[in-house]
């Protein structure tokens, strides 16, 4: 179904090798850009899905990592530098990504850590691969959209991702939720703990990111819950438990408090280790040391 294609080397965002995967899916090639950084066993660090998922918001961790490790980030299908066709964005979609890009990546069993909304997809490649992955590490996991959590039914959410995706209201709507005064406030309440953080610069750097001709179409579906790796808690939890391998979990105490309601079920299972930290969604991103520190301790 996919080849890789290890060609033009870009301008690097994370210190590190920047390359195109060209991707096969339903008849069509899709670009979707990584990076590798440093020498060593490999780790594969996955971003979470947002509105502003980019790889660069791994670049601490990454960079502390390669001191040791062969680090690679991948951004996904519709954010980030990769490619942002207008498809329909659903699990089928990343799962097959992600499947794919890792049977054309690797060659022996990596160290995999996944953030946010990545968490369930891990979880997923885990399950259908075993041997794959020597040690999973989920930082703030998460499996549900915004408008999931809020209790909006399947059809608001349904109507609400189509008009975002129509030519000219749906523009205009994902242009008024990707100001950089709404990206601040989100900032503010949902991702960062340290608002001295999200300086002008920062924001500017975010907001860049929804720039990108076709950006819309992808958040549209996180946003909506059309990506939801699964569609209860007792789906993702039944992903986790059957994982044979120890994972870690790292619990963001600031987090929202239905997002931290999940993290706690998880780290109720058996075979998860956990390690609390301040922080809330964007811990990993926000403190990239102390999450660092941890998944060193761990592994």
């Amino acid at each position: 179904m996919t080849k890789a294609t290890l060609p033009t080397q870009l301008n690097s965002n994370i210190g590190g090798t920047k390359k195109v995967y060209n991707w096969n899916f339903l008849g069509k090639q899709y670009q979707i850009v990584y990076e590798t950084i440093g020498q060593g066993n490999p780790v594969l660090l996955l971003p979470a899905f947002s509105t502003v998922s980019s790889r660069t918001e791994m670049k601490g961790i990454a960079q502390i990592l390669a001191n040791q490790y062969q680090v690679t980030v991948l951004d996904w299908l519709g954010f980030g530098d990769s490619e942002c066709p207008p498809v329909d964005y659903n699990p089928v979609l990343f799962h097959q990504l992600l499947q794919d890009f890792f049977k054309s990546r690797f060659n022996t069993p990596i160290i995999f850590i996944a953030a946010g909304h990545a968490s369930g997809y891990a979880l997923k490649l885990v399950q259908d691969n075993p041997g794959i992955v020597s040690q999973l590490i989920l930082v703030a996991p998460t499996w549900q959209g915004p408008l999931r959590v809020m209790g909006l039914p399947d059809r608001v959410r349904n109507g609400v991702k189509n008009l975002v995706r129509s030519p000219i209201i749906g523009q205009g709507l994902y242009y008024l939720n990707t100001t950089p005064s709404f990206l601040r406030l989100m900032y503010k309440r949902h991702v960062y703990v340290d608002e001295t953080k999200l300086t002008p610069e920062f924001i500017a750097q975010k907001h860049q990111i929804t720039s990108k001709h076709g950006a819309r179409y992808a958040p549209a579906a996180f946003v909506t819950g059309a990506i939801d790796p699964v569609a209860t808690r007792a789906e993702f939890l039944s992903y986790l438990s059957s994982v044979s391998m120890p994972v870690l979990i790292i619990l963001a105490e600031n987090a929202p408090p239905k997002s931290k309601a999940e993290m706690l079920a998880m780290a109720e299972l058996e075979q998860v280790q956990t390690i609390r930290l301040p922080g809330t969604l964007g811990i990993y991103e926000e403190n990239p040391q102390a999450v660092t520190e941890a998944i060193q301790h761990f592994i």
